[in-house]
């Protein structure tokens, strides 16, 4: 009997960019670019430094995978470590189940396919598999919120540690493994997986600033089951079925659905459509009102020093979990998943980009002060609308200024794939976003040449020239 783990194997050695749907490679392009523009508009934030700082102690300088935006080389390890932690710095990239998956999968394949000069094709058949594995965990494990019978549930373990396996996949794929050693790297990504704690960081407050998974971490734990099952270590093939003392068990899920795992694997992509992008460094959770607070506040001129009241109605689930409802923000990192605070930005009319983060803007005393007018309730659609499709976000929020109500509704936030066109974020408005959140960061012949050679990704030969051009404007030539 083929096992679980096997199957998966199979699955990442026989996908190559020639058996990819064109939706496929469009969607993988498309986060690859967000995910480095996002990493470069991480530049001066803590949590960019101190990843940045740590990749280079454990890879050293000199090697053959770039620090995105240095100028600078690490090893594989140091390069995929610092790389994790830039792109989830500003929490701007993209989702998917079972959550945030760029930091956590694209960063080893990146360092991996340059260090073995492997081209543009590789890489995106590489991120293809990545992105399917983990979303297929995702939809078969608990999700953050479930509904049922008109409530909405949370489990209390949850996680994003799943993305081991595409992380994995990935790398021993861009190796040029076999499907039998990648069975082995994956039951060796099962045995080393990090714990599930994002049901601990959503009860907690103030958040721990690795966040729900620290991104570097898990490349590590990703690259070393590449790395030792390349040495000819075995792997448990399998804890993936067996679910009294294996993989469901010990990762702590109440749910799992062996054939949702692999049915139709190479054939029924799902990704594509669950890939939603983010135009705010904000909790997603907040990005249909952070939408419909902008629409307002531009449409009717309104001034912040007018507004006498903000009402935010949306997820009853999250209006009330101390990650986001906390007071006191002590850090710029605190701003991530400040309910609150993210309205009273977005109100200042603040861009979207790294100076969400900016400690000038974070803790300005106008913003702080109407931070204290912005109230949260729960929308009484929310339940019904995301049971009929999980993407469904119904919001409304209410700025009540000059002694009137100016009131807007959305269904779906911007970036999301849904019934309504103008939802989707199209590839003009993907460009757009990357250049404003780089700006003044990279060059302008930078930006145009990365854009390009992402969005022809096939042509290019030999991935290390895209990553070698992420370079800060002054950080000067890649060594």
């Amino acid at each position: 009997m083929t096992t679980l783990t096997e199957q998966l194997a199979q699955f990442a050695a026989r996908t190559s960019f020639d058996t990819l749907p064109t939706q496929v490679v469009r969607e993988c392009k498309r986060d690859i670019l967000d995910a480095i523009g996002c990493a470069l508009a991480s530049k001066g934030q803590p949590k960019s430094d101190k990843g940045i700082a740590a990749g280079f102690r454990i890879g050293g300088t000199g090697g053959e995978a770039t620090v995105i935006g240095t100028g600078r080389r690490s090893s594989v390890f140091g390069a995929a470590f610092a790389n994790g932690e830039m792109i989830n710095t500003l929490d701007a990239d993209t989702v998917m189940p079972p959550g945030h998956v760029s930091p956590y999968v694209l960063p080893g394949a990146f360092a991996t396919a340059e260090s073995l000069g492997r081209s543009g094709k590789d890489m995106i058949a590489a991120t293809a598999v990545s992105h399917e594995m983990s979303v297929r965990f995702g939809l078969v494990m608990d999700q953050t919120r479930d509904h049922q019978d008109g409530k909405v549930t949370t489990a209390p373990i949850l996680g994003y540690s799943a993305t081991i396996f595409g992380a994995a996949a990935s790398a021993a794929k861009l190796k040029g493994l076999p499907a039998e050693t990648i069975a082995h790297a994956l039951g060796l990504a099962a045995a080393i997986t990090p714990v599930n704690a994002h049901g601990a960081w959503l009860r907690h407050s103030p958040p721990s600033t690795i966040k729900y998974l620290l991104a570097g971490a898990l490349t590590q734990s990703a690259l070393t089951a590449a790395e030792m099952a390349e040495l000819g270590h075995r792997g448990d093939l399998q804890l993936l079925d067996d679910v009294e003392f294996g993989y469901p068990r010990f990762i702590g899920t109440k749910r799992w659905d062996a054939q949702g795992l692999v049915g139709g694997l190479g054939s029924d992509w799902r990704f594509p459509s669950r890939q939603l992008f983010k135009p705010y460094p904000h909790c997603r959770v907040m990005h249909a009102p952070l939408d419909i607070v902008v629409d307002l506040i531009h449409r009717h001129d309104i001034r912040v020093e007018e507004i006498e009241s903000i009402t935010a109605w949306g997820e009853a689930w999250a209006y009330v979990l101390p990650s986001f409802t906390f007071e006191t923000i002590s850090r710029v990192e605190d701003a991530q998943f400040s309910f609150t605070h993210g309205l009273a930005v977005a109100a200042h009319r603040v861009p979207a980009g790294p100076r969400w983060q900016d400690p000038k803007v974070v803790f300005d005393p106008s913003v702080m002060a109407l931070r204290d007018k912005v109230r949260l309730e729960v929308h009484p659609d929310a339940v019904g609308a995301m049971e009929g499709n999980a993407s469904s976000r119904p919001s409304r929020v209410t700025i009540r200024a000059r002694g009137q109500d100016f009131t807007g509704d959305r269904q779906f936030p911007k970036g999301t794939p849904s019934p309504d066109p103008s939802t989707y974020m199209s590839d003009e408005e993907l460009v757009a976003k990357f250049r404003a959140f780089t700006d003044g960061l990279v060059t302008q012949a930078t930006a145009d040449q990365v854009i390009e050679s992402v969005f022809q990704l096939e042509a290019v030969p030999d991935f290390s020239s895209v990553m070698r051009a992420l370079v800060w404007s002054d950080q000067g030539a890649a060594a």
